[in-house]
């Protein structure tokens, strides 16, 4: 068996979650399925850049990490996806909403 490799010493659940339940979220990266998604072929691409999704649970992995379930909207799928693999598009803070200016109305059309 494979060592699982840990990439960083955080360990978030130490910490709230960042992202809650229901919460619209965009994938930041491309997602493969690594054999862990039945139905789908390894390497088979899950989830776009750019994607929208909601959060419908939250898991643990390692007792280290947060997983989020996803649900993406355009392609159906449900996927566990790390923090650092997401950003909101519901709670952005001030400034980022500063430097989108009137483009961030257009963040309630995205669903």
């Amino acid at each position: 068996m494979a060592d699982i490799a840990r990439d960083d010493d955080v360990v978030e659940i130490a910490y709230p979650p960042r992202f809650r339940i229901g919460e619209r979220v965009v994938s930041r990266s491309v997602v493969r399925n690594d054999g862990t998604y039945n139905g789908k072929d390894i390497g088979e691409v899950l989830v776009g850049r750019g994607e929208i999704g909601f959060v419908r649970s939250i898991g643990t992995f390692l007792q280290q990490f947060y997983i989020y379930v996803v649900e993406f909207v355009d392609s159906g799928h449900q996927v566990g996806m790390r923090a650092k693999e997401l950003c909101t598009l519901d709670h952005l803070p001030e400034d980022v909403l500063a430097q989108l200016g009137d483009r961030a109305g257009q963040l309630e059309t995205l669903r």
